[in-house]
């Protein structure tokens, strides 16, 4: 009984798995093959790459301003909202201006008796100078009568000016656009107490563009000697080229980072908006570095590693790469020899069985072979 009850206890927990599954429950290695797996391998040499790095970047635009109040008073309507498309010249906010108002009457009228006193004291110098002529008056008396005149021509320029400022004062009450651009961000609403100097709101023109980076100061001298500065975006395969616009003259006294602002052009400032990160590159001469095909690597987590050609199979390495040359592959900083060859398939390398074929180059044309998952 106890026999019997063994028996159906083995067969009731015996399974067996297809390949592919096995693959998937124990992972890669612990399947056994039924045929060895051949994987095609390149020899990992060094290669003439671009020697430089690269850093993080933020797109700024070049023109951005924070409009500010010039006058004190309740903000009395904020027709923009963050988002909106705005014109030179376009009326963004308005503050209460009664106060302005009175002081525009106070001053014209003002300047209308300013004015008045002045006609008055034209005609008394003429008909002074007239009298004079016939003898009825004194020289002291036209004398009188023409500094009356030019006193109240003084009191007429006072008033004018005293209308400028005041029209002046009217104008700080309503905020319009510098130029044309977006409304970025809002820092006020209708209502609030608006003084001098109090920001209301951030505006920015869509064009042109640049890349801030900082540079470690301690790459100064190699970012100065590149022959070429580049910018990728995120999701981007090609490099677009930069044109140094300025390099700050002093390092910051945390960070120890210089920052450098990089112009980019009109043609590749397409899809770039303010505040997104990108990835720059101080290209600098030729050197000779070790690179691998990037279909060679494996990445599992923080995990990056190949696998390398060995007489009997496939062993795991794990590499520090560096950067990423594009079609002349990846480069491997630490982690492989001067004649280690890599699979260029690492998914099929790491079943149980595989073997190296057809040793090829480590240029980065060889493709994977046909079914590679």
């Amino acid at each position: 009984m106890n026999k019997s009850l063994n028996i159906m206890t083995d067969r009731r927990w015996t399974y067996f798995l297809p390949g592919a599954l096995a693959v998937a429950l124990l992972g890669p290695g612990l399947a056994t093959a039924a045929t060895p797996v051949e994987v095609p391998v390149a020899a990992a040499r060094p290669q003439a790459v671009s020697t430089g790095f690269e850093f993080d970047g933020v797109v700024e635009p070049v023109k951005q301003s924070t409009l500010s109040a010039q006058a004190t008073g309740r903000i009395a309507s904020l027709l923009v909202k963050a988002g909106d498309r705005v014109k030179a010249g376009q009326l963004l906010a308005t503050i209460d201006d009664r106060e302005t108002q009175t002081g525009v009457a106070r001053s014209q009228a003002q300047m209308a008796q300013a004015d008045a006193e002045m006609r008055n004291a034209k005609a008394n110098v003429e008909r002074t100078r007239e009298l004079q002529k016939k003898g009825f008056v004194s020289q002291a008396a036209l004398d009188t009568a023409e500094s009356q005149f030019k006193a109240a021509q003084a009191v007429v320029a006072q008033a004018g000016a005293g209308a400028q400022q005041t029209a002046l004062a009217q104008g700080f009450t309503r905020l319009t656009a510098p130029y044309d651009g977006w409304v970025l961000q809002t820092l006020a609403e209708a209502g609030d107490l608006a003084v001098p100097g109090k920001p209301v709101l951030t505006l920015y023109a869509p064009l042109p563009l640049r890349v801030v980076v900082q540079v470690p100061a301690s790459r100064g001298n190699e970012a100065r000697a590149a022959t070429r500065i580049e910018m990728q975006p995120p999701g981007a395969t090609a490099w677009t080229p930069l044109d140094v616009r300025a390099v700050m003259p002093a390092a910051d006294p945390v960070s120890q980072t210089i920052e450098w602002r990089l112009e980019v052009p009109t043609a590749g400032s397409q899809g770039l908006v303010p505040g997104q990160q990108v990835r720059v590159r101080f290209v600098g001469g030729q050197a000779q570095r070790v690179v691998v095909p990037a279909q060679a690597i494996l990445r599992r987590g923080e995990l990056t590693a190949v696998y390398v050609a060995t007489p009997t199979g496939f062993v795991l390495k794990a590499v520090r790469l560096g950067p990423d040359h594009g079609a002349a592959g990846v480069e491997v900083l630490a982690g492989l020899g001067a004649d280690d060859r890599v699979a260029l398939d690492p998914v099929r390398a790491g079943l149980a069985g595989a073997k190296p074929v057809s040793t090829a180059s480590a240029a980065p044309s060889v493709s994977a072979p046909a079914g590679t998952k």
